[in-house]
């Protein structure tokens, strides 16, 4: 079982006053959850939203909100608590951010003491705002965002949607799993290092339909693509995602394009290819598909007892592209590095990931164990990981040959 990148990790929240601060409650459950140790500190104004009492018991810490004791007839405390804060942080993270916590930040203010925390602070800090979309959109508001991601804070950018006020637009707080994905990240050691990249991904499996309701597939859950194109969004990059049939859930930034077969992979792929610096081909596309497709369900009674199959076309090796830089995917289950490296000349490929299948690696798992080949002959073999934690290696050697 491999170890959670969250467990053990230091983390201070900061809750400000707004209507999304009830979220608070969640990212600090799942982040206990993860093995983290959490410490709240809340402004006054937050406390008319959520009690400290559950954001203490949910964190099973004290939580702080006034930055002096109430008064001093009961004694004094030298404790210099938000300097030993600052300094016991491996990240600190405010969400929900409202703008005048926003502002206040900005222009270095230390009025409470969230804010003076802030300003002590070591550790990378992470501002997930959140606000109602005219708030939000206020120019001094967006130049204050952008002061802050200039001083190398990391900005987790509110979704649109429908606000509290009735309203609809941006400014809703970021879905908590994109916050807790963000957390990783940065305590991973990555930053926003893909600002200005525009990354085409595939993912899942295509699906090749026999009739209305029956289908040729195989057992791609897309885990492997979503991950690439979540973790690609965080680092900065424009991402494209091109995925066949999957449950799994995307950043509503990232622009999803939903196909089924591979001859519909293949179209959207050649369309969007050269628009983009890299395409990542992570999906499973079918080999073969049925040599025609059935306007009816086929009845049982029909005495139909098997299928004539075409080939499907090649999707990689049919690129041509001169810009582009490619990263295809091989899963091999014998002579596996020979026939990736074989893969990545025939195809012409820039880099091939050699998935390893296995109980906790390959189709349908949350982990995954590959060897990352490049066309210069660097070879790096990943241990299991998290597939989001894959996805980031991946993009490491991506866009090192960008640079």
């Amino acid at each position: 079982m491999i170890k959670d990148p969250l467990k053990g990790k230091k983390i201070l929240l900061g809750v400000t006053g707004c209507i999304a601060a009830y979220k608070s409650c969640l990212l600090v459950r799942e982040l206990v959850k993860r093995g983290a140790e959490i410490k709240v500190v809340m402004t006054p104004s937050a406390t008319e939203f959520i009690t400290p009492l559950t954001l203490a018991s949910l964190s099973r810490n004290e939580v702080v909100v006034n930055t002096f004791p109430k008064n001093q007839k009961e004694g004094t405390n030298l404790s210099t608590w938000h300097v030993d804060y600052a300094l016991w942080a491996d990240l600190m993270l405010v969400a929900p951010a409202t703008i005048n916590t926003i502002a206040k930040i900005a222009h270095g203010f230390a009025d409470n003491a969230l804010t003076t925390l802030v300003t002590a602070l070591r550790s990378p800090l992470l501002i997930a705002p959140a606000a109602d979309v005219d708030m939000y959109n206020n120019p001094i508001n967006k130049e204050n965002l952008e002061k802050l991601e200039k001083l190398g804070h990391y900005i987790i950018y509110p979704e649109s949607g429908e606000l509290a006020s009735g309203l609809s637009g941006e400014g809703r707080l970021a879905d908590v799993n994109k916050i807790l994905e963000a957390v990783e990240l940065i305590l991973s050691g990555y930053s926003k290092d893909l600002v200005g990249i525009k990354i085409l991904v595939s993912a899942g499996p295509t699906y090749e339909d026999i009739d209305p309701v029956r289908f040729i597939g195989n057992r791609s859950s897309g885990k492997m693509g979503y991950a690439i194109a979540k973790a690609a969004y965080l680092r900065g990059a424009d991402v494209t995602l091109v995925s066949g049939p999957s449950s799994q859930n995307i950043y509503p930034e990232i622009n999803l394009l939903k196909v089924r077969s591979a001859a519909e992979m293949e179209r959207a792929i050649k369309k969007e290819i050269d628009k983009n610096n890299l395409l990542i081909m992570s999906a499973a596309v079918s080999d073969f598909r049925p040599a025609g497709t059935k306007s009816n369900k086929i009845k049982k009674s029909s005495g139909f007892k098997e299928i004539k199959l075409s080939e499907n076309p090649d999707i990689l090796s049919s690129l041509k592209t001169q810009k582009t830089k490619v990263v295809g995917f091989a899963l091999e289950t014998q002579n596996e590095l020979s026939n990736a490296k074989k893969k990545l000349k025939e195809k012409r490929l820039d880099v091939i990931v050699l998935n390893s299948p296995g109980k906790e690696s390959g189709f349908e798992t949350d982990t995954n164990k590959v060897t990352i080949i490049r066309q210069d002959g660097k070879v790096t073999k990943i241990p299991l990981l998290s597939k989001f934690q894959v996805a980031n290696k991946i993009l490491i050697e991506a866009k090192d040959i960008l640079d």
